[in-house]
């Protein structure tokens, strides 16, 4: 869920959004009769990375109600590399999974690739019946080659830019989003703002949180990122993938990031305290701000589309393990929280942009006074449904990972980007060999 973060490292605060009185009314259904599926008194575990918004929500205390004799225990690893190398072992062990696993978007090709035998192959509960459900990309994502269904999709992550109205105001840049999308319709728009930003930036702020973030928004532009259609891994020899490269080095050199490694209680802590005025937004990051920054930020933000056009940052999927306590349960459990009704849940609380078509439809006409009133959902449905269909690789996440550590070291030491490029080599080359 959150990639892509992916992302959502930390449990947060939410916050409501408003909407329709029509959304609220649709979403009021449960999406599965009040049957109880369990057959009897049953524990269910879920293991997460981060927060899905599923206990915050109250969608587990729903679920109880609608299932008594069933309780859901949930776990939480608040960094999703912690939490996959734990689950690998875990899985090559056979012991100590949970019910339910939860699955990154960048994960998910090594799921379906290389480990059918350790997940439940959904279809044998009748996940096969609950494709048109999904988009497209994202159920086949979740696809074995022999046509296994190994999870159910959760969210994606379309992508926007937010920023803080207060400071533009303060170093004189304009505040309106359609305006602002104009002005950084490219990248180098997007520059070239930030460096007028930082002439006159109030206080200590930057213009970005970190180059981290930039390059991850715009790589989740691309179609081919690290892999190409063939399973070819493509990253060193990938133009667009230098170009974000090269555009995150151009902002760290203008000294126009605050420096901040991403989910570091540093980068926490600056949201609140007003250190950078734009933040490269998918649609989970919404909550994410609204944790940090707090009842203080309200109104202060806004959001606005995207420079150079749409993309995707992260997703996730709910999956069951062959060495799942009760499989049959956890599959009930899986189909209604990614249910259309529970997605679009999700999105009100949260922001996490729904897989669900029906969910999508349901949250159209969504805004969220959090951020100035933003129609959020007409900005991220926008961005989700330009947004190119992905090429994922077994080892997308490993990838990425070492790139923004390398990119992290031209910000935070200032190696210069070829060392920092072949310290990114070096990495993916003794991270996947």
């Amino acid at each position: 869920m959150r990639t892509a973060r992916a992302a959502r490292r930390a449990a947060f605060r939410m916050g409501a959004l408003a909407l329709a009185g029509s959304l609220l009314a649709a979403c009021g259904g449960s999406g599965d009769g009040g049957s109880d599926s369990a057959g009897g008194d049953v524990t269910l575990t879920v293991d997460l990375f981060g927060s899905f918004g599923y206990k915050e929500a109250g969608l587990y205390a729903e679920y109880e109600k609608l299932h008594p004799g069933v309780t859901i225990k949930q776990t939480d690893t608040e960094d999703e590399a912690d939490y996959w190398k734990s689950l690998q072992t875990r899985l090559a062990g056979g012991g100590g999974l949970a019910d339910v696993q939860a699955v990154e978007v960048g994960r998910i090709a090594s799921v379906a690739q290389q480990q059918t035998d350790r997940f439940e192959d959904l279809r044998k509960y009748g996940a096969d019946s609950l494709e048109s459900q999904f988009a497209p990309a994202k159920w086949a994502a979740a696809n074995g080659k022999g046509g296994e269904v190994l999870g159910l999709g959760t969210d994606v992550g379309p992508e926007a830019m937010c920023y803080r109205t207060d400071l533009f105001r303060q170093a004189g840049l304009p505040t309106d989003r359609t305006e602002l999308a104009k002005r950084w319709a490219t990248w180098d728009g997007y520059l070239d703002l930030g460096k007028q930003y930082k002439a006159k930036a109030p206080g200590k702020s930057a213009w970005l949180d970190s180059v981290g973030s930039l390059y991850s928004v715009m790589i989740g532009q691309q179609k081919e990122r690290y892999y190409n259609a063939s399973g070819k891994l493509i990253w060193e020899t990938n133009p667009a993938l230098k170009a974000a490269w090269d555009t995150s080095v151009e902002a760290s050199e203008a000294g126009l990031s605050a420096k901040l490694d991403q989910w570091s209680p540093q980068w926490n802590q600056a949201f609140a305290a007003g250190s950078f005025a734009t933040i490269p937004c998918p649609a989970w990051m919404l909550g994410y701000i609204k944790g940090q920054a707090g009842d203080a930020g309200k109104g202060k933000w806004d959001v606005a589309a995207l420079p150079g056009g749409a993309g995707n940052w992260g997703g996730s999927y709910l999956a069951v393990p062959k060495a799942a306590k009760h499989k049959k349960e956890a599959y009930e459990l899986i189909k209604w929280l990614t249910a259309p009704e529970q997605q679009a849940k999700i999105f009100t609380k949260q922001g996490n942009f729904p897989s669900s078509t029906g969910a999508i439809t349901k949250i159209a006409g969504a805004t969220d006074p959090y951020f100035s009133g933003a129609p959020i959902g007409q900005i991220f449905g926008d961005a989700a449904k330009a947004a190119p269909v992905q090429v994922l690789g077994v080892h997308d996440q490993n990838v990425a990972q070492q790139i923004t550590n390398a990119l992290s070291e031209v910000e935070r030491k200032g190696t210069a980007s070829d060392q920092a490029w072949k310290n990114a080599k070096k990495g993916v080359e003794n991270t996947i060999g």
